[in-house]
């Protein structure tokens, strides 16, 4: 008998180079999976609101002078001006800090958001979450101000009732490091202040 013969009826084994079709499969439905994913991933990403927000007042400010002692008056919140000559370090504080130091941060293009103290905690606690490093945002309260929430940049102040409107990222988003600022590439560290977070 022939080895022809001896082989009919059964199938002759597949080739070396033929090999398995499933790797070839899985790495198709890999490449899709990421494929599609990349693409969810490009269609629920929020963009950054940008913009000056509605109702965003333009603030006269005088030179950006250095002065020693008291400017401001309790209640405050002033958007530019005269100022400390040492700045506020950025972060968040439960305390008031001195607006004459606050101001001296908004000429480095700080944005600075002040609070009612007697604020509701969640508000509080969303406002603590601009704080960030490496951010030029300061936050701190300040007893007598005429808002719940002031938001404020160089010539730019922005009044809120509650943390949750957009308006206030809006606005951090617009003016943090502006260059409309008197010195926007200088620091936000180095000066006065432990903040708290």
């Amino acid at each position: 008998m022939s080895d022809k013969t001896a082989s009919k009826g059964k199938p002759f084994p597949k080739s070396q180079a033929q090999g398995s079709p499933w790797p070839k499969r899985l790495a198709m439905a890999a490449g899709i999976v990421i494929v599609l994913g990349l693409v969810a991933a490009v269609m629920f990403s929020s963009t950054p609101l940008r913009g000056v927000p509605e109702g965003t007042e333009t603030v006269a400010v005088g030179a950006p002078l250095h002065i020693e002692g008291n400017i401001y008056a309790e209640g405050e919140v002033p958007a530019g001006g005269s100022h400390a000559p040492i700045w506020q370090n950025c972060g968040f504080y439960d305390a008031p800090i001195r607006s004459e130091n606050a101001v001296h941060s908004l000429e480095h293009a700080v944005v600075w958001i002040t609070y009612d103290p007697n604020l509701a905690p969640d508000d509080i606690d969303r406002l603590r979450g601009f704080s960030r490093p490496l951010d030029k945002v300061l936050i701190s309260p300040v007893p007598g101000q005429e808002a719940p929430i002031i938001v404020t940049a160089w010539g730019n102040q922005l009044l809120l009732d509650d943390a949750s409107d957009t308006r206030l990222e809006q606005f951090v988003n617009e003016f943090e490091g502006s260059p409309g600022a008197p010195e926007p590439g200088a620091r936000c560290s180095g000066g006065v202040g432990e903040p708290v977070g």
